[in-house]
């Protein structure tokens, strides 16, 4: 016989209102100009606020300086400085996990399904890992984490398959899911340790598997995809639009946010009157108006916490790449989003949506925020540095060495480790990779 029982737990739920907020968030200037313009076409209740060029000039006046309160925010319309020290701006580039959020479109998923869908895939670090406890999804939706498996489950077979993936053996697994009855799928099913530690004998005996077919399945393996999330970027020709803009100011550095150009938004009076006046409409109008007052209220807040939270990650930012906002644009301090979550105090996948496909401009060129992140490298003398800085020492031994007798992959992991940065080969392949480098044998020259 069952019996009945009561438990009182505590979980944090997203309120429409932070659904709201974070879809918001994540989206550039240009999209979020097409948002006001929907939100004013569809909600009567909303009118456009007509500000007159005084009172912008007065606006330009006020100034977010660090020290400022964090709720304050200034914004200024957009004037592109002609400087030669400064780069042109960069051809727009779509988002890669928008791109991916796109594909849900053609699954049949209910609003919170997509919704939780959408939060795992903003959860996602740059290597295309999930970077969150599954519980954590879960509890903010209300939801048990055996619910929101399926939705893991599909958002991990889009394109491409292995996005949102917990570790590198799921990652893999996942790209062999239409293999399953192959060899390479039981080595990492069933001997992913010993495939990590290149015990192939043992493994030859424990699938009892002839050694070419191992052989065959080890090449099948190696042409899969370990980090799904360095994706492929989509460029349009189009012009970048600045989200935010840096400049310093007697000694400070100074945070606007450029959305200037944006509608300006307000409530129309008459409707409050109407819900003052009560006796003179129904219940059902009054419903209706009450309805659309709060989706107005929460869509105007929410622009203001994207110009609060946009505004404090960049402060962020600057404090901890002090060397970038001194003029030396490749002096990068190792940094990633869970630093930034923590001086902020809010959540990863906050950052993440405040830095996707955002630009600032700064005095030194317009470079997207995800520029500012990068890995952290612990060398053998206990240092830490940033992979960038590895990067352009490795492309400055690349681009000066004799062309016609070009350096393999050992030799630059000699000339690195004789420069103070002792890596492995194949971190000095994947860095090589990653800057389109090509092997020895193609970059000789007759």
């Amino acid at each position: 016989m069952s019996k009945l029982s009561q438990r009182l737990s505590q979980k944090q739920i997203l309120s429409p209102q932070q659904i709201l907020q974070a879809k918001l968030l994540q989206l550039n200037n240009v999209s979020l100009e097409e948002a006001i313009l929907t939100e004013l076409e569809t909600n009567p209740v909303l009118d456009q606020e007509e500000t007159d060029k005084e009172e912008k000039d007065e606006r330009q006046d006020n100034v977010l300086e660090l020290s400022g309160d964090d709720d304050e925010y200034e914004r200024e319309i957009y004037i592109p400085q002609r400087k030669e020290t400064i780069e042109r701006p960069q051809a727009e580039e779509q988002d890669f996990i928008e791109t991916i959020i796109k594909q849900l479109d053609d699954y049949n998923l209910s609003e919170g399904d997509k919704v939780v869908a959408e939060e795992i895939l903003w959860n996602v670090d740059d290597r295309g890992y999930l970077a969150t406890e599954m519980l954590l999804i879960a509890d903010r939706f209300n939801r048990s984490e055996e619910e929101i498996k399926p939705i893991l489950h599909l958002v991990q077979r889009l394109d491409p398959p292995g996005i949102a993936a917990r570790d590198l053996r799921e990652c893999l697994l996942i790209q062999l899911d239409n293999q399953k009855d192959s060899c390479a799928y039981k080595v990492i099913d069933q001997c992913y340790d010993l495939f990590s530690n290149k015990r192939f004998e043992t493994i030859e005996k424990r699938l009892q598997c002839p050694e070419d077919e191992l052989s065959n399945a080890m090449k099948i393996i190696s042409h899969l995809n370990p980090r799904p999330g360095e994706g492929i970027r989509f460029t349009k020709d189009e012009i970048v639009v600045p989200d935010l803009i840096v400049r310093k100011d007697n000694k400070k550095w100074v945070v606007q946010v450029n959305d200037s150009g944006m509608p300006e938004l307000k409530v129309n009076p008459d409707y409050m009157a109407m819900m003052e006046e009560r006796q003179h409409i129904g219940t059902d109008a009054r419903h209706f108006i009450k309805k659309r007052l709060d989706s107005a209220q929460w869509f105007m807040d929410a622009i203001r916490q994207r110009r609060n939270t946009m505004t404090r990650v960049m402060h962020s930012i600057i404090q901890r790449q002090p060397g970038f906002f001194n003029g030396n644009i490749h002096d990068l301090n190792p940094m990633k989003l869970q630093d930034v979550a923590e001086d902020i105090k809010m959540d990863i996948s906050t950052v993440s949506r405040s830095t996707r496909g955002k630009y600032a401009d700064t005095p030194f060129g317009i470079f997207e925020l995800k520029y500012f992140f990068t890995d952290r490298i612990t060398l053998n003398d206990g240092r830490e540095v940033s992979n960038h800085a590895i990067k352009r020492r490795l492309k400055g031994i690349v681009d000066s060495e004799d062309k016609h007798s070009p350096l393999n992959d050992e030799t630059l992991v000699e000339r690195l480790k004789e420069v103070s940065f002792p890596i492995a080969r194949r971190t000095v392949a994947k860095y090589r990779e990653q800057m389109n480098i090509p092997v020895a044998r193609l970059r000789r020259t007759l």
